[in-house]
């Protein structure tokens, strides 16, 4: 099968093209412009694999670029991770992230109308705001109240995405994923500036206090490459079609929980690592819990996280040990 990865260079991009490749499919990803930017995956993909991805460069909010490729080239499946994911970035800058998380995104959906090409959009729990805290679990049945700019773009294109399959105009589905990381996880994220911190702090580039946001939030994380591999099991299921299904694990901590694996996978013992508040990492409005049901993901494909959330810190950690070489 043949499939295009938007946000290819982003974190879960990577991960996504290594399955797609390991499972024999031809990928094709996008990419803003020439500008090698492209290498930066081998962090990731070896260079084998990188070799084999074929590489557009366009701007997803110029429609034209994008109906172009979608005339020149026919795909199974697209995968659209592309978008400004960072949700204090959306109150910093609210028009860029309507215009890479909106415009783009209806540019895409657009073109693909009438096609056979099956289109995954990649929403996010954020359009849920802060309701596990008066609901318990969430499901994909519930009303979306977000409650920050990036959480309101993404409900924008979940709600299009669902009227345009339910009326006919469109395949595909859309995937809520709740928090994941891994390896090439951004630093401007909460456990992966962790991370960072103490990589840094293991070479003596920093004194070791770690500037550190609400660790009293809850949240169910889980391994990026378990968070792909439910995309892609949904992506070859003719039952999804249609429909939405939050991505998401079940055993939930506070995030004091991953930070402490953190130092306990570090060279340093835990009392060793001052943790300090840091003002600039907290959210203007912060979701205080957030617990998804994915019952309907797990009935049609099987799918349970595989990664343990120790395994993916270890790695993590590493990651940011070897980047920051």
């Amino acid at each position: 099968m043949k499939f295009l990865i938007t946000g290819i260079t982003g974190f879960a991009g990577p991960h996504l093209a290594n399955l797609l490749l390991e499972k024999g499919h031809e990928v094709h990803g996008v990419v803003r412009a020439a500008n090698g930017r492209e290498t930066d995956l081998l962090d990731i993909i070896s260079n084998s694999n990188l070799q084999q991805i074929k590489f557009h460069y366009l701007d997803l909010k110029n429609f034209f670029s994008v109906d172009k490729l979608f005339k020149a080239e026919d795909y199974d499946g697209v995968f659209h991770l592309a978008a400004q994911s960072h949700p204090p970035t959306s109150f910093m800058d609210p028009i860029l992230t309507w215009d890479e998380n909106v415009n783009a995104s209806v540019n895409i959906i657009t073109a693909l109308q009438g096609s056979e090409t099956k289109l995954m959009f990649c929403s996010t729990s954020e359009v849920y705001g802060d309701a596990c805290k008066d609901v318990g679990r969430l499901s994909t049945d519930m009303p979306l109240t977000p409650s920050n700019p990036y959480g309101t773009s993404k409900a924008a294109i979940d709600l299009y995405m669902q009227e345009r399959t339910s009326n006919g105009f469109l395949k595909g589905f859309v995937t809520r994923a709740f928090s994941h990381t891994g390896p090439r996880r951004g630093r401007i994220f909460s456990i992966s500036s962790d991370a960072a911190q103490i990589a840094a702090m293991e070479k003596g580039m920093q004194k070791p206090i770690l500037k550190i946001g609400n660790l009293k939030t809850e949240r169910v994380v889980i391994d990026v490459r378990d968070c792909v591999n439910a995309y892609y099991l949904l992506m070859i299921a003719e039952e999804s079609n249609g429909k939405v299904f939050n991505v998401c694990g079940d055993k939930i901590n506070k995030m004091q929980k991953y930070t402490d694996l953190l130092i306990e996978h570090s060279k340093f013992e835990y009392d060793e690592v001052e943790q300090r508040i840091h003002e600039p990492y907290y959210r203007p409005i912060d979701i205080q819990v957030q617990l998804g049901d994915s019952t309907s993901l797990r009935e049609i494909t099987n799918w349970e996280p595989s990664i343990d959330i120790s395994t993916t810190m270890k790695d993590l950690l590493d990651y940011w040990r070897k980047k920051l070489n």
